[in-house]
């Protein structure tokens, strides 16, 4: 597991974010007590998925897969604290409650905003080997 540190554009109006890069070992290890899939998210640089996991010691994880193209297997996972997943999930929610018809065709909504955040995690972290 890496840690990195995102640190996202004034105009993005979030502050830093700790963000954990996890190996295959590190997954299975947080996620050995079941995990429960909250929301996809389909973008431009990948098919993300969202979720929550427990460990066999009851330790809470929130966490993120991202598929690039068509692969099967998951390009990377990400883990974060409660506090900015809980921002991505109000993201998500907040996209849902949005009509397509108060939206203009190149409105810059909820979800374009929670896209745009994946961005910036996954560019500072793909320089990072785990």
């Amino acid at each position: 597991m890496k840690e990195y540190t995102v640190e996202f554009h004034k105009e993005d109006g979030i502050a830093n974010m700790n963000v954990a890069k996890l190996n295959e070992d590190d997954f299975n290890k947080v996620t050995s007590g079941g995990t429960r899939q909250l929301f996809e998210l389909d973008t431009n640089i990948g098919f993300f998925i969202y979720f929550d996991a427990i460990d066999e010691q009851g330790k809470e994880s929130y966490l993120v897969l991202q598929y690039e193209e068509e692969q099967e297997a998951p390009s990377a996972c990400y883990s974060f604290e409660l506090k900015d997943f809980y921002q991505f999930i109000a993201l998500h929610l907040n996209d849902l409650q949005l009509d397509e018809e108060e939206l203009e065709e190149d409105a810059f909504g909820p979800i374009h905003y929670l896209a745009h955040l994946m961005h910036h995690i996954v560019e500072d972290g793909k320089s990072l080997e785990v």
